[in-house]
């Protein structure tokens, strides 16, 4: 992909701080952090999202990404991490090459910028559509 950043960085044509790689997966530093040592993780070879994206790559990106994780809690003192992927415009994806976001967490809110989940969690949903769309995705595999 020519007009694809992340590709760009996994040439070495576009700068990034990396910290990891494989044979199959890169991880850098995020330049536009949610919290102190906001990482990136992508598949070496393009994929756009998380329903185009191989399964030996999903795995290898995930298996770094957890790598990752156990890493900024032990060397950044992280009191916690989210793993994050966002598919798709409307689920907030803004650049179209696979990436998994792994975001330290921290008490301490000046190191942390996230502040709100974007949904609140101990607000019950519609039990019968829970079930309705359940049964749906259940007869699918």
């Amino acid at each position: 992909m020519t007009d694809c950043i992340f590709c760009a960085i996994v040439a070495g044509a576009a700068p990034a701080v990396v910290v990891a790689e494989d044979e199959r997966a890169i991880a850098f530093m995020d330049i536009h952090p949610a919290s102190d040592g906001h990482l990136l993780v992508i598949p070496k070879a393009h994929s756009a999202d998380l329903l185009a994206i191989p399964p030996e790559d999903l795995a290898a990106v995930t298996l770094l990404a957890q790598r990752l994780a156990r890493d900024a809690v032990d060397e950044f003192g992280a009191d916690g991490v989210n793993l994050l992927n966002s598919c798709g415009a409307d689920a907030w994806q803004t650049v179209f090459h696979f990436h998994m976001h792994v975001i330290p967490r921290y008490l301490d809110k000046t190191r942390d910028r996230l502040h709100t989940l974007p949904w609140t969690p101990d607000v019950a949903g519609d039990r019968d559509l829970i079930s309705a769309l359940g049964s749906r995705l259940a007869a699918t595999v």
